[in-house]
């Protein structure tokens, strides 16, 4: 099974797919934390860009949190897994529970990772969305409508790796869509590194903090 030594290797690899955008005057990276940090600040560097994070939960099916029935982005935009829902028979007010607690998670982000540095402009430009890689599609697919709200020229996803399904599915929202891996089988993301630590909040703000990389407004 092809794997990646871990997420900064993945960056590199990614890099390499999107070296057409090197130097792009009009395009950003946004990673969606934490674990597309890392891999956003390699192609970044690469590339000569600049990057900043898009804050985006997973809404876990409540008792079952590893489940998503759902996601919600920063600015409150949320995605549903219509068939976990039916599935599970999750009662409305279980739901928006879960909906409140991650809301509030992303607001404390929001000030961890931002403080009093403003979110980029985003209309008219082109924004390359990175993570680590796709298991369900559900995050990916909130951010994607949470970012076409702001009127992007184009939105650009690139993954390390994804899911057959979540490829074709995802693909077909976007206006370019990278994955150099898309095993035959896929299990869970992780399986598809050699290193597959959590990434800190900590390594997200140290990331962050690279001012040569970041942009202004």
């Amino acid at each position: 099974m092809t794997v990646f030594h871990d997420r900064r290797e993945a960056g590199r690899c990614l890099a390499a797919e999107l070296k057409s955008y090197a130097h792009h005057p009009n395009a950003i990276i946004l990673a969606l934390p934490r674990g597309g940090a890392p891999i956003a600040y390699e192609i970044a560097k690469s590339l000569g860009l600049p990057w900043d994070v898009f804050i985006v939960r997973k809404l876990g099916v409540p008792g079952q949190e590893e489940l998503a029935m759902g996601a919600i982005a920063s600015g409150g935009e949320v995605v549903f897994n219509e068939d976990i829902l039916k599935a599970c028979r999750i009662e409305q007010e279980d739901i928006e529970a879960v909906i409140l607690a991650e809301q509030e998670e992303i607001n404390r982000r929001e000030r961890i990772y931002r403080g009093d540095r403003p979110f980029p402009i985003l209309k008219n430009r082109v924004v390359i969305l990175v993570d680590d890689g796709i298991a369900t599609g559900a995050t990916m697919r909130a951010a994607i409508r949470a970012l076409r709200q702001q009127k992007p020229l184009a939105i650009v996803v690139a993954v390390p790796v994804a899911s057959s399904s979540s490829c074709q599915e995802i693909s077909a929202l976007v206006d370019e869509f990278f994955c150099p891996l898309q095993p035959d089988y896929f299990y869970a993301v992780g399986a598809h590194y050699e290193k597959f630590p959590q990434v800190k909040d900590q390594e997200v703000t140290e990331l962050l903090t690279n001012k040569i990389l970041n942009d202004p407004l």
